[in-house]
């Protein structure tokens, strides 16, 4: 392993640490804790992030928002195309990041990362820093998903990058609190039902003007 691949598996080590100690603990996380979990000194985190606060920072811009859809974004490009201007339908992309977001939600890791999004909400609420962080880490995680949409086939033309963006938002808000509802198990995971709800959202009125 090179000294540049060292160090770039230390700063992933280090913010995986810090996202269990932070799920754990919130605010009153130590860095002592998760230098110790990441297998690493506090001197490496100043040494790599300067201290505490730039590690949490790198921990919040890591952050994709209310059940990372990330891997839902992955796999639904696989299977129908996702990139721009695939031509693919635009429906067939909603509903296959319906389905990997329904399987997400139901993994049993999923409880753990709704605990770590109530405590990164109560770390970044009183730092504005932090707050900007996670705000623009959400909003790259929307241009993601928008991406995946944009160019697809529908309604006799295709998507625009503007109509993606706005259904990417939509429906990321819908399936979060649907995600939610199934880790919570207030109601079970219902493919179908997941699927429709979210295609329902593909209307002119979400997608706006062409």
């Amino acid at each position: 392993m090179t000294r540049a691949e060292s160090k770039a598996a230390n700063k992933r080590a280090l913010i995986e640490a810090a996202r269990e100690i932070v799920g754990r603990d919130g605010s009153k996380a130590k860095l002592e804790d998760i230098a110790e979990l990441a297998g690493l000194t506090t001197g490496a985190v100043y040494s790599l992030f300067g201290g505490k606060n730039g590690l949490l920072a790198a921990m919040v811009d890591d952050y994709a928002g209310p059940l990372d859809l990330r891997t839902a974004e992955t796999a639904g490009a696989g299977r129908s195309g996702g990139c721009e201007g695939s031509g693919g339908r635009l429906e067939e992309a909603v509903a296959e990041v319906a389905r990997r977001f329904l399987r997400m939600s139901a993994d049993p890791q999923a409880a753990g990362m709704l605990l770590f999004e109530t405590r990164v909400l109560d770390l970044v609420l009183d730092d504005s820093d932090l707050r900007g962080r996670l705000n623009a880490s959400i909003r790259s995680t929307e241009a993601d998903l928008a991406a995946l949409f944009t160019g697809r086939h529908h309604d006799g033309g295709a998507v625009t990058g503007e109509q993606a963006l706005r259904l990417a938002r939509a429906l990321k808000a819908l399936l979060s609190g649907l995600g939610q509802g199934v880790v919570l198990g207030a109601y079970e995971a219902d493919e179908g039902f997941f699927v429709q709800t979210a295609q329902a959202l593909i209307t002119p009125k979400v997608l706006g003007p062409a």
